[in-house]
């Protein structure tokens, strides 16, 4: 068995805690179905926000959806002149058989322009 990072981004309309735990809830989910992980087969959880969003842990949504025992981190950003703002991206260390070449990562709303070759698995 292998850890296979599967990883995914979307956006938010604004800095709230809101906005930000249900739009990381949308991904998480869609990573999880995507996949077919199961939460006992998570190493660990990474979250990180672009600078322009503080008003919550996006790690808060995993916890509410049942992922008490897997390792999370929110981290921010730094500052990069032109990038994609109100972004969520996630991280997911997974234990599993499934060929790297299989795993999905889902790029939702207009981060799908991060990583437009991923965009047509969705």
């Amino acid at each position: 068995m292998a850890v296979r990072g599967v990883r995914g981004a979307t956006v938010v309309d604004s800095n709230t805690r809101e906005a930000i735990l249900a739009e990381t809830t949308i991904l998480l989910s869609a990573m999880i179905e995507k996949n077919g992980i199961r939460y006992e087969d998570i190493a660990s959880a990474f979250f990180s926000m672009t600078n322009d969003l503080d008003a919550e842990f996006p790690a808060i949504a995993a916890r509410e959806l049942g992922m008490n025992d897997v390792p999370l981190l929110c981290l921010n950003e730094i500052a990069v002149p032109g990038s994609l703002g109100q972004c969520i991206r996630i991280l997911l260390h997974w234990n599993t058989d499934t060929p790297a070449r299989d795993i999905i990562h889902p790029y939702l709303r207009d981060a799908a322009r991060l990583r437009p070759d991923k965009c047509p698995q969705q």
